[in-house]
């Protein structure tokens, strides 16, 4: 072999090896000289961990700083598994349940697997069926399936996507189906489902064998029953809800007795990992009152998940403000949590505290309502309406009336609103509930107390919905004094008399006033003092139409009245828009031609859509799109409002209604909506009475009477007075309304008489 060849070859692999010795040491240079402070960042960020000391939420007082909702300390008892085996834990868990069970206290109970007689079962699937079988839904039925009967129930604009139907169900009607929106999957079946692969079992294994298999795993004694064993694994859940991290305490119990307080102290050595720890929860000394105002707690659900946890920094498990002021003023209410931070080993286990902050304290938040004012009000409310049930006697402090029977009467409300100011004094709402409940997290049986008694009749009883800020009704009488201060701009002569005839005939239809209704009789000669103090609904009928229809004669109006400008007025008391309040309301559109053919249109399609098996094939009604396109094709001929036989032909031609159903369908069409989706003369009596397309909350009717009595005077409504450290409530600029300050004194007069009395219209 040639030498030189040799020799060529080893001066290449040698330099070769010296250049890669030299690149190395250039590496461990750069990462350990130059990079060294980013790369020992990044070492401690993994085995730095940091624990947070939730904040006291602040205080909600009333105008006067008495306490509405506050704080109160308890004791817990936490558990920390680091460093302990697997039979160490199921020891001591073991006796931690003994001797909390001895001194009567409750430990939580997340486990979902139940027993009953040798029965094994999951909690999830027991919820599901309670929840489909309190809605009288099939207990088959999908999830998709029941969310489109909800939408249908509470009649949701069926164009709407599902996302903005689940979000109205919740803001107007209070109802929060367990249903995954984004994939349409009860969340009881979600949540079993990552119950299992949180212990990596099969997803299809049964109750029992799912837990046979758990004690299998964390090898639980053979001398323990299962009853016994799944005491144990109460407290392991919450253990294993942790994950990883180790390094964190599980609560066990909270609010304890102070004999477990006083066990646990004296028993540490034997108890290893378990502590006495010291927590704030939120309390409220009033019970039920105010509850609607106040709201409640709740924890962060997933459609808020981004919000609070990401973008705020929330920790998951925080109960947040869900309803009421605790929701509304969350930002002000919570706090600056403490931050402790702890290194921990690989496995998570704790080893040394680095650095700790104390938690800062929320804002105190005072409210304009007067706390005795408002227990009055709600005892007042509770009695009116037992006593229209009951068709007694109501008695209060300024007299006595005897109520109508009304047996179905369970809901109702009562606001007071400060006439100068616009700050609320009062605002009831029946039937209503403890909040306490939510306090430390709601259990299944309390949150079912608080739903609606009856979700398919919007005006059930239903502890959880403000009817004073969301129940938009007709109101009735009460809204004369806007019709009366329309005409008035109008040129209404307010001295002017009209004959009461007692009805007005239009076509085949009458509309007649409260005497003629009863006994047909008649107010006689009316003027608009005598006409809003008798409420007649004969006077209101002329002067809303600019028309005496007795004679035929006009009333002289300088400017044309009509429904519209009857609304512009009522827009001006602040009827069909917000308030201003700091609560969520429910705002109903004023009423208009345009609204009431929508809404005509909306409700022909809610029906058929709910009815579609009555009137198509199988084949259509299992085919969503299919169905949907014949509903449309119907629905948008209401406007143009063809003949009966036109619609015949068309739904035979354009549709696939079965045969024998045409002429039903057209029927309904023609006679229950197109017919009726078109304005006129009858709308505009409606309407000048309060009934009609007029919905508005107790809310706004009584910052519309708080206006009245303000000669014309409209305040922003609100009901936080002011916020610690930050300062009293600030409002816009208030809004007069354009009318004679002496015809508007003889409207005050008169409505606030009207209006505080009872009529029957």
């Amino acid at each position: 072999m040639n030498k030189r060849l040799l020799n060529s070859r080893f001066y290449q692999i040698l330099t070769l090896v010296i250049i890669l010795v030299l690149v190395l040491c250039i590496r461990l240079f750069v990462l350990t000289v130059i990079q060294h402070d980013s790369w020992n960042a990044s070492a401690d960020s993994q085995n730095t961990k940091e624990i947070t000391t939730e904040a006291p939420r602040g205080k909600i007082l009333d105008r006067y700083g008495r306490e509405i909702a506050t704080n109160r300390q308890i004791f817990t008892v936490t558990f920390n598994v680091s460093g302990l085996s697997t039979e160490e834990i199921n020891t001591i868990s073991y006796n931690l349940v003994s001797v909390l069970e001895a001194n009567g206290d409750e430990y939580i109970d997340n486990f979902p697997i139940v027993m009953d007689g040798g029965e094994y079962r999951y909690s999830y699937d027991d919820e599901k069926a309670q929840w489909l079988a309190k809605q009288s839904f099939s207990s088959d039925m999908t999830a998709e399936q029941a969310f489109n009967a909800l939408r249908n129930q509470y009649e949701i604009d069926p164009h709407v996507d599902r996302y903005d139907a689940a979000e109205e169900l919740q803001t107007t009607y209070g109802v929060y189906p367990p249903i995954n929106i984004r994939s349409m999957t009860y969340a009881y079946d979600s949540e079993k489902e990552e119950f299992l692969e949180k212990y990596d079992l099969d997803t299809d294994l049964t109750a029992q064998e799912a837990f046979e298999e758990l004690r299998d795993k964390y090898k639980i004694s053979d001398e323990l029953s299962d009853e016994e064993a799944r005491k144990i694994f109460r407290i392991r859940d919450e253990i294993k809800t942790l994950g990883y991290n180790k390094y964190l305490s599980s609560t066990i119990a909270k609010d304890v007795s102070n004999d477990t307080v006083v066990y646990v102290e004296e028993m540490s050595s034997e108890m290893k990992g378990v502590e006495i720890g010291s927590e704030t929860v939120r309390y409220y000394p009033n019970g039920s009152t105010l509850s609607h105002v106040i709201g409640y707690m709740g924890s962060i659900s997933d459609y808020q998940y981004e919000e609070y946890v990401t973008e705020k920094g929330y920790n998951a498990k925080d109960l947040i403000g869900k309803d009421g002021i605790e929701a509304s003023m969350e930002s002000y209410l919570k706090g600056t949590d403490g931050v402790k931070s702890v290194q921990v080993n690989s496995s998570g286990d704790y080893i040394r505290t680095i650095s700790e902050t104390d938690p800062v304290a929320g804002k105190n938040v005072y409210l304009t309502v007067d706390l005795e004012l408002q227990k009055t009000a709600e005892e007042a409310l509770e009695n009116a309406i037992k006593a229209v049930q009951t068709g007694t006697t109501f008695t209060g402090e300024y007299g006595s009336t005897r109520m109508s029977r009304f047996a179905n009467c369970g809901s109702g409300a009562a606001v007071a609103i400060e006439v100068e100011t616009g700050d609320v004094l009062a605002m009831a709402s029946y039937p209503d509930y403890d909040p306490n409940i939510f306090a430390e997290g709601i259990s299944t049986e309390d949150w079912a107390s608080v739903q609606s008694t009856n979700p398919r009749d919007l005006l059930a009883p239903t502890p959880l919905y403000n009817s004073a800020t969301k129940a938009s009704v007709q109101p009735g009488s009460t809204f004369k004094p806007i019709t009366a201060v329309a005409a008035l701009q109008c040129g209404l002569d307010p001295d002017r008399y009209l004959s009461d005839r007692g009805h007005v005939t239009v076509g085949d239809r009458t509309w007649g006033c409260s005497a003629w209704n009863t006994y047909r009789g008649t107010h006689g000669s009316q003027n608009m003092v005598t006409g809003i103090q008798n409420s007649c609904n004969y006077y209101f009928y002329c002067i809303a139409t600019g028309k005496d229809w007795g004679t035929g004669a006009s009333l002289g109006y300088t400017e044309d009245i009509n429904i519209e400008k009857i609304m512009k007025v009522a827009e001006e008391f602040g009827m069909g828009q917000e308030t201003g309040i700091e609560l969520d309301e429910a705002i109903t559109p004023l009423a208009s031609a345009d609204r009431k053919m929508e809404a005509t249109k909306n409700s022909l399609w809610s029906y058929l859509y709910s009815t579609a098996v009555n009137y198509w094939p199988t084949s259509v009604t299992e085919d969503e799109e299919a169905l949907r396109k014949d509903i449309d094709t119907i629905v948008s001929w209401t406007e143009e409002n063809p003949s009966r036989g036109e619609i015949i032909n068309r739904i035979t031609e354009q549709t696939d209604v079965e045969e024998d159903k045409v002429e039903t369908v057209t029927d309904i069409c023609k006679y229950s909506y197109f017919n009726q989706a078109q304005w006129s003369v009858g709308d505009e009596f409606n309407i000048s009475i309060g009934q009609g397309d007029n919905a508005y909350t107790p809310l706004q009717m009584a910052n519309y009477v708080a206006t009245l009595g303000n000669y014309g005077v409209r305040n922003q409504v609100s009901i936080v007075k002011g916020i610690e450290g930050v300062g009293e409530t600030q409002k816009d600029e208030p809004y007069t309304i354009a009318v004679d300050k002496e015809d508007m004194e003889k409207v005050i007069e008169l409505s606030l008489i009207h209006i505080s009395e009872p009529t029957r219209h």
